[in-house]
């Protein structure tokens, strides 16, 4: 029997998260064998190929504000020209009454500078974004193709392997390495460290060392609207994204005059079926309306001309789970990433690197992590009595990163 092939560094899992993992090693010199069941990067919720991001700034614990800050301004860094930056609306809540100084000392507070975020009344918002409620303008908000940024990673590069169409069904630790097994319990690899990057997949392979994550499902569809040119919509598309009750890119006209239009997202907590739903074309035609506060609108005049339905992996407090498993040494997760797969890959890169290499302290430090911060997203936490209730495991599920159909 040939001997299983041993690497110092094992990623498992080439979505977004762990394709911006193993890049982020191989920039540093490291040498780096990624894993996953597909035959190639991004098949799963990381086939988005628009896919939007910003700094959150609504309701949620204050880790999780500075938290998507310094992710937001990192996942931009590290994109650059593929960034596509288009902005994001994000409007009042309907019951809330706008006072343009609390908003204002409230982004304040949460280190938002004025060019990234600022405050708008509806008249201000009509001229600047073309919708005219109130609401925080957020020029820097953007979207990603999170299909080709993965696959961009994971150019071919000396010391990168990949190993597709290999599943990993378990881990075991004898001395000092991991070993990586199929599910017929045979040895396909060896490593030293290993970099768990999948999403509920990582559950089954935790469980398998005697970890148990407390993690689920939630499946959101989106909508892709085409809407004619004659139509009331079309006066009322916006030209931005927007994020709030629901999210949606901007429209796209098209040569023949008409519209595409991309709506999200249905919510259904616990489910992993990827199957297309009426239902879910009938929430986020809802949805549609909310955003644009076009209650009259027709609903029958969004017509489906496609959509996408992704299933995302969620923990129990808002929150992703990254960093080194102390429990077992060598052993390092990125999951959970819920609706914000853009922000969070882009912070795991340079958490896990910097913990997997040892200088984690000093580097941390200089991206703006607070020690509260990385303990905030570690898998520790789930350990030490402080799970939440279950009634939270869907708060960082509400999915706001759209995509475009698969079907032609």
């Amino acid at each position: 029997m040939t001997k299983p092939q041993h690497h110092e560094i094992v990623v498992i899992g080439a979505g977004i998260c762990g394709a911006t993992i193993a890049n982020e090693l191989l920039q540093r010199g490291q040498s780096v064998c990624i894993v996953d069941t597909a035959s190639s990067a991004a098949t799963a919720c990381s086939s988005h190929a628009h896919a939007i991001a910003h700094p959150h700034i609504g309701r949620g614990s204050p880790r999780l504000l500075r938290l998507t800050r310094i992710a937001f301004l990192l996942a931009e860094a590290r994109w650059g020209k593929a960034w596509n930056t288009h902005g994001i609306f994000q409007p009042t809540k309907k019951d809330k009454h706008f006072d343009r100084e609390e908003v204002a000392n409230y982004l304040k507070s949460l280190d938002l500078d004025e060019d990234i975020a600022i405050a708008l009344d509806a008249q201000e918002a009509e001229k600047i974004c073309g919708i005219k409620q109130s609401g925080v303008w957020l020029s820097r908000g953007a979207s990603l193709n999170i299909f080709e940024a993965s696959n961009a990673l994971l150019q071919v590069h000396k010391n990168l392997t990949c190993c597709w169409n290999t599943r990993v069904a378990k881990l075991e630790q004898a001395n000092d390495q991991w070993l990586l097994l199929n599910q017929a319990d045979e040895v396909i690899l060896t490593a030293n460290k290993v970099v768990v990057a999948t999403a509920m997949d990582s559950k089954a392979l935790m469980s398998s060392i005697g970890i148990k994550l407390p993690l689920k499902p939630v499946r959101g569809q989106l909508s892709i609207f085409s809407i004619k040119k004659d139509d009331a919509w079309a006066s009322k598309l916006p030209r931005v994204g927007i994020s709030g009750d629901g999210y949606c890119l901007p429209a796209e006209r098209l040569e023949d005059g008409s519209y595409r239009w991309m709506v999200g997202s249905s919510f259904d907590e616990g489910e992993d079926d990827l199957g297309s739903r009426d239902s879910s074309d009938a929430f986020n035609r809802e949805q549609a309306q909310g955003l644009l506060a076009y209650s009259e609108g027709d609903l029958k005049a969004l017509i489906k001309a496609g959509d996408f339905v992704g299933v995302r992996c969620v923990a129990g407090d808002r929150l992703p789970i990254i960093g080194t498993l102390t429990q077992r040494p060598g052993i390092f997760l990125a999951t959970a990433l819920g609706s914000r797969g853009i922000l969070w890959s882009a912070l795991a890169a340079k958490l896990i690197a910097a913990q997997l290499l040892g200088d984690d302290f000093a580097l941390l430090a200089r991206l703006g992590f607070a020690a509260d911060l990385v303990a905030a997203l570690a898998p520790a936490r789930f350990f030490a009595g402080a799970l939440a209730a279950p009634t939270a495991l869907a708060s960082n599920s509400k999915p706001i990163l759209p995509s475009a159909p698969k079907a032609k």
